[in-house]
């Protein structure tokens, strides 16, 4: 009996200075501020907590209709409604602050120089472990074109939130574009301490008996089991072209869906739809690894990052 006792796998991983008691964690957008899933799981379970996006001021966000269930996923444009970085700040933080886990704030903003506001006035906040950048907004400034879309205006806009910040910086990349890499690249050369990807895949659905959208944007984000396989050959390939750590973010509801991404090379992952199917989804995915790793005979959870054989 004494052979076949169990051994306790080392679940902890270190991303970008971060360490983490487990690659787990919630994908911006789908976990609220964090409070609002603390009756279904213990968020001292999770590998970090990751906040809705942050704007320097206020939003109310789109129209109603902005969620509509697809075929193994779903489309949303919820418009990155948020309550503001300085009301985060204020009524927010200090809940999150009593738990042993770390805190990223994803942010964004319509121009560089919002951009660099959030930034700046999340850099000083206790308890704020790291920021995840969203460039997958249009730059307002300079007709609307995707931050995240065009190399150049990535590079200027992490660049500039770089000087803005001490904080670790964690840039989540768009798969709207033709080359992820090329993007990667540039968000790594203007000094990103690790990237996140993939933000949704621009999307659409349509009620056939109205003939309408079925959301009141006409387009939004599809995220959800559809994209998985999407999300990791992206996820293999920039880990190929960079040499930060990466989070994979895409389709992920159990065990065997993270370890895909952990596999290809993704240090941590991120899990975002499978927040509204079971609010305890984490959790249950955290217990389903340890058990893998017992499983398989595997020592240290990092043994398996990266051990893709091609």
């Amino acid at each position: 009996m004494s052979e076949n006792k169990k051994i306790q796998p080392q679940m902890s991983v270190e991303v970008a200075g971060l360490k983490l008691k487990n690659p787990i964690m919630p994908a911006s957008g789908t976990f609220g501020y964090g409070e609002e899933y603390a009756p279904y799981l213990d968020l001292n379970q999770l590998g970090a907590v990751v906040t809705k996006g942050m704007s320097l001021n206020p939003k109310a966000g789109n129209n109603t209709p902005r969620i509509c269930e697809t075929v193994s996923g779903m489309l949303n444009a919820i418009g990155l409604q948020n309550v503001g970085v300085d009301a985060f700040i204020k009524h927010k933080m200090a809940y999150l602050e009593q738990y042993d886990t770390p805190v990223i704030v994803n942010f964004f903003g319509n121009t560089q120089d919002e951009y660099g506001e959030v930034a700046a006035r999340l850099d000083d906040v206790p308890g704020v472990s790291a920021l995840e950048m969203n460039i997958s907004c249009p730059n307002v400034k300079h007709g609307g074109i995707v931050f995240g879309t065009d190399p150049a205006a990535a590079f200027e806009v992490v660049s500039l939130v770089r000087k803005r910040t001490s904080k670790p910086l964690i840039v989540k990349l768009t798969p709207n574009v033709t080359d992820i890499q090329i993007t990667a690249r540039a968000a790594e050369e203007a000094g990103a301490d690790a990237l996140s990807l993939i933000n949704t895949l621009t999307g659409m659905a349509v009620d056939v008996k109205t003939r309408k959208p079925r959301l009141a944007n006409t387009i939004g984000g599809l995220s959800g089991p559809a994209i998985r396989p999407i999300a990791v050959r992206l996820v293999h390939q920039v880990v190929q072209a960079v040499k930060v750590p990466v989070i994979g973010i895409g389709g992920i509801s159990r065990a065997m869906d993270a370890l895909e991404f952990l596999i290809v090379g993704a240090k941590a992952v991120q899990v975002g739809t499978a927040n509204f199917v079971d609010p305890n989804a984490m959790a249950t995915i955290i217990a389903d690894l340890e058990q893998f790793c017992c499983e398989e005979g595997i020592a240290d959870i990092n043994e398996l990052i990266g051990s893709l054989e091609l």
